[in-house]
């Protein structure tokens, strides 16, 4: 197992221009993380092959694996010539994710206006989903790549519909980056939810959330899950989810990657990312 963190932690530094990507390189790897995750959020790589090398070899030259290549996607926007547009984007980035020289590379799936989020719109995109899926997946497979659907955006989050995504696309290359949090914005259980969702993990996200019941609401930097319960990120170890037991499930489930920090606190993202690492280092080694 390789602790470490997603640059996504970071990124108000990173939009405010205080800290680069590679600057935040740096800090992880000062910090004791042995990957960084690659999400370009407050940067760009697309048109920007200079940064992606420049990227890899920051990480070369510390001796830090890049473990991971996460952007966004969206398969049912649009009609069918929208889908192909989409699904050559995303191409492109598997491209990206084989010039940074990562093995693993997530990208969303599907998102819905919360009216659409039925089952009834989850079957009947599910071909469309998986083709698209399946497809980029197969793309991938010529650099040694596997692609992910991390549990993400409400539409595809809840564990069942991964599952049933990911056994749709049936290709031994497209599995799921298990974020161990964001089960609980569509109101699951993360024990459960991750329980049935490690065996297909390619990657893990290790993130914290504050919880509250709908009927109270604590006010500003809170946001809403499915159901209407309150979430807001924490730094790990300090939140309402049982990490540590989460964590021992993943460790006994012979799960043995990298467990990529997320911090979405309203604390200073530097500490909060510093004191989640720690904690996240300490709890694997006490399991």
């Amino acid at each position: 197992m390789k602790p470490g963190v997603s640059t996504y932690s970071l990124v108000d530094k990173i939009v405010s221009r205080q800290m680069s990507v590679l600057d935040v390189i740096q800090w992880i790897s000062d910090q004791g993380g042995e990957h960084v995750e690659i999400v370009p959020a407050g940067y760009d790589l697309e048109n920007n092959m200079e940064l992606v090398d420049a990227i890899r070899l920051k990480a070369e030259g510390l001796k830090l694996d890049i473990s991971n290549y996460a952007i966004t996607a969206n398969f049912v926007a649009g009609d069918a010539q929208a889908c192909e547009a989409e699904i050559a984007r995303v191409m492109k980035h598997v491209d990206i994710a084989n010039r940074l020289g990562v093995k693993l590379m997530r990208h969303d799936v599907a998102f819905r206006p919360a009216e659409e989020m039925t089952e009834s719109y989850f079957l009947g995109d599910l071909d469309r989903m998986a083709d698209a899926c399946r497809r980029i997946a197969d793309y991938a497979a010529q650099y040694g790549i596997t692609t992910s659907v991390e549990n993400h955006g409400h539409y595809i989050q809840a564990s069942e519909r991964v599952e049933r995504l990911i056994r749709h696309v049936d290709l031994p290359n497209f599995k799921t980056t298990v974020d161990i949090a964001n089960f609980m914005c569509v109101d699951e259980d993360p024990i459960q939810a991750c329980k049935r969702n490690v065996p297909y993990a390619s990657m893990v996200h290790v993130k914290d959330f504050y919880v509250r019941p709908s009927d109270f609401d604590p006010g500003e930097g809170w946001s809403k899950s499915a159901g209407g319960n309150y979430l807001r990120g924490a730094i790990l170890g300090h939140g309402d989810i049982n990490v540590r037991e989460i964590l021992n499930m993943i460790k006994a489930s012979g799960y043995d990657g990298y467990l990529s920090l997320e911090f979405e606190g309203m604390e200073d993202c530097l500490t909060g990312t510093r004191v989640g690492l720690d904690n996240l280092k300490r709890l694997w080694s006490e399991i």
